[in-house]
């Protein structure tokens, strides 16, 4: 009887799928059961050949050569986990496998690297596809139970090879032309060259902002505050002094007459369910993490703990064959703070209404909600539960009824000025009780105006009014972008375009690459020096606002990379023709090349310091990498980098601040901005007791490594908060 051989994307999913299918021999690159051998990709074992590939004169980089246009893409090993593409090929190939199951993540690049691997091989014998969105036992049984035809997804395939073949094309052509003609190590692609566009526009936007006094007038009128409105126009500021000073002028002293008293009930239904970008927007707002890491954090919660579903979705909706599930799953999260919640819910009958159920709204993914694996909260790690508490606690809110409260409005006429107020009172908290009271997280920007408590208030009622006063404030340039408002700016990128046919296209796109390629393009942005963040914000370097100086005007353009997302999309559903799509990007890869060849601008580094590269002895320049102070030296080929200044998590013992790492060797210390100094010796010996040497020694090492990066001993150096 012949095996089935059933390709996982890592390892840890192997050992969930083998345990499931009853494989339990260990072989080369695989484990071995009587009906299944489970084996595993590393992500991408095989991947689109270099240039180098397509002949010797592509090993040097010459303007003269561009564009690059292969007839057909190559496919090549990746180098450093050839040997378990060559476990998976001999695999494939042995006579007693009879099928192939794709089981790698489900999704568009999962299906790239399952098939890419297949191609590379030479498999030529039946293949079905796993489609699950979590990673449960029962999950992955009826998943077994539920095998699809592989071919039902060849579109999926021919989209995600689409978008790896435009990005080859478009970013490899861009990139040497940009490097060759400055001499500098610049890099473009079709959607972080838009990302960084929108960072450095807001920047000029800041810079050239000049602020505007404004005045809005207040009064006190029968114990609550009331405020000037226009009649005309509805705004409560003023930019005209003589106008606010004139009407506080005309106030004082006056009696005011309630003139509408207007009571609303109003309701606040819930939030939406968690896709990954809006999760990574909350993560980033409330715990400061970066997208990249909330990915890694939900990848840790999905694979290993299955405790959550799928993470890379863009849905916040779920389909109706999961409504069923959504009981058992509440009883599973019923536990610690969520136990009462969770009770309250399963008391009255589950209303789910298509705020939540929506087939049509659903692709790949349904939205992120927890499976019904049962929950042990001390087995997280903090940043585990603090992901895990928002995905819980929006689970719990969109299943509970709405927030209700009485507004109340109240108008007065003032010596023939128009004042208002407004108060609330709550009548039912509903899903904001699962927040404490605090609602969802607020949106960056929006401001609320305060509500009051207002009095008994009657229509007609009179009274003096007391302490009128004109407060002056200035108008704010607009906010530089965090991680939380650049992942929304990247999703909904329609309000950078004033085209409205365009603008709706944008829209009904994913926007600027996908929830699962977000968080990489930022970190990319970071990693080639382009932006750096100071505090929260994200600050565009000198390199990153020459760069959008330099490249063609329509790679900057939001407009450009979501028609391409949209292509792509519509190749996923077999609409849209791979190889038209392909053949286009490489008209678009000569027309940029051209573009930048014929560009007349300069390109200056102005972070050049004195000190000359070990390697090639070229001077250094000093750059903010994400952990810390780095040289890097400006030739691509040499490459050579050194980590100068590290953020360390270590507090200063004077002012609880985050110390810096300086220095090489044995003179390595710890400086604080209050002016505090340490060595290192003399930190390990007040620390000692504290903390394992061997992690000591690890953190420290790692601070000779190339990347600015903080180790597992870095992030235990938070907890030492005196």
């Amino acid at each position: 009887m012949g095996k089935t051989l059933v390709l996982a994307e890592k390892p840890s999913v192997a050992r969930d799928l083998a345990k499931v299918l009853g494989c339990n021999q260990n072989g080369n690159g695989c484990i071995m059961g009587s009906k299944y051998i489970v084996t595993w990709a590393l992500g991408h074992l095989v991947t689109l050949a270099d240039p180098e590939a397509y002949g010797n004169k592509y090993k040097a980089w010459n303007l003269e050569d561009l564009p690059m246009l292969p007839n057909k893409m190559e496919l090549v090993v990746i180098k450093q986990t050839s040997k378990q593409f060559g476990a998976v090929k001999a695999l494939m190939h042995r006579e007693d496998v009879d099928e192939l199951v794709i089981a790698t993540d489900s999704g568009r690049e999962g299906e790239l690297v399952a098939r890419w691997i297949i191609l590379k091989a030479g498999f030529k014998k039946p293949i079905k596809r796993l489609w699950i969105s979590s990673q449960t036992d029962k999950a992955i049984r009826e998943g077994f139970a539920n095998l699809k035809p592989a071919r039902e997804y060849d579109n999926l395939f021919y989209s995600a090879q689409s978008r790896s073949e435009a990005d080859w094309l478009v970013g490899l052509n861009v990139t040497r032309a940009l490097t060759c003609k400055y001499n500098a190590q610049l890099s473009a692609g079709r959607v972080q060259t838009p990302t960084l566009a929108m960072i450095v526009a807001r920047e000029e936007e800041i810079r050239k902002f000049v602020p505007k006094d404004y005045w809005t007038i207040t009064a006190q009128f029968n114990g609550f505050t009331v405020q000037w409105q226009d009649r005309a126009t509805n705004q409560t500021r003023t930019f005209s002094k003589e106008q606010a000073d004139g009407i506080v002028r005309k106030i004082t002293g006056q009696t005011g007459e309630i003139v509408e008293v207007r009571k609303d009930m109003k309701k606040e239904l819930p939030p939406l369910a968690y896709d990954l970008t809006e999760l990574q927007r909350d993560a980033n707002r409330k715990y400061s993490y970066s997208a990249k890491q909330t990915l890694n954090i939900m990848q840790k919660l999905y694979e290993t703990h299955k405790l959550v579903t799928y993470p890379r979705t863009d849905s916040r909706y779920i389909t109706e064959d999961i409504v069923p599930t959504l009981a058992e799953r509440l009883r599973s999260i019923a536990v610690g703070p969520y136990a009462r919640p969770v009770q309250g819910i399963l008391r009255n009958k589950l209303s789910v209404t298509k705020r939540f159920v929506d087939n049509s709204k659903v692709s790949d993914h349904h939205a992120i909600i927890p499976t019904e694996q049962y929950v042990n909260l001390s087995a997280l790690s903090t940043e585990e539960r603090n992901i895990y508490d928002l995905i819980v606690k929006r689970f719990i809110a969109v299943l509970s009824s709405p927030f209700e409260y009485e507004q109340t409005t109240v108008r007065l006429d003032l010596a023939g000025e128009n004042f208002t107020a407004r108060g609330k009172i709550v009548r039912a908290w509903g899903w904001k009780t699962v927040y404490e009271g605090f609602g969802k997280l607020e949106e960056d920007g929006e401001e609320e105006e305060d509500d009051q408590s207002l009095p008994e208030i009657q229509k007609g009622q009179k009274a003096k009014v007391l302490s009128p006063k004109a407060v002056n404030g200035k108008t704010k340039p607009p906010a530089r972008y965090n991680e939380a408002t650049l992942l929304s700016a990247m999703e909904h990128p329609g309000k950078f375009v004033d085209n409205k046919a365009l603008k709706e296209t944008l829209e009904s796109t994913s926007g600027l690459g996908t929830p699962a390629t977000r968080a990489d393009i930022i970190e990319k942005l970071f990693n080639t020096f382009y932006i750096e963040r100071r505090g929260k914000e994200l600050h565009p370097t000198s390199k990153g606002i020459q760069l959008v100086g330099l490249v063609p005007e329509d790679l900057k353009s939001p407009e450009l990379t979501a028609k391409w997302e949209q292509q792509l999309a519509l190749i996923s559903k077999g609409r849209v023709s791979s190889a038209a799509f392909v053949g286009d990007m490489k008209g678009y890869a000569s027309k940029l090349v051209g573009a930048v060849i014929a560009n007349s601008e300069q390109f200056r580094h102005d972070n050049v310091t004195r000190e000359k590269c070990a390697e090639c002895g070229k001077y250094l320049l000093e750059v903010n990498g994400k952990k810390g102070k780095m040289l890097v030296c400006p030739d691509r080929e040499c490459g050579y980098r050194k980590t100068v200044t590290l953020v360390s998590n270590a507090r200063c013992p004077q002012c609880h601040k985050k110390m810096e790492i300086r220095g090489e060797g044995d003179n390595k210390s710890f400086y604080c901005a209050c002016g505090y100094r340490e060595k290192l010796d003399a930190f390990k010996k007040r620390r000692g007791d504290q903390v394992d040497k061997r992690e000591v020694a690890r953190f420290m090492s790692q601070q000779d490594a190339a990347e600015p990066i903080n180790s597992a001993l870095a992030d235990a150096l938070a907890k030492w908060k005196k």
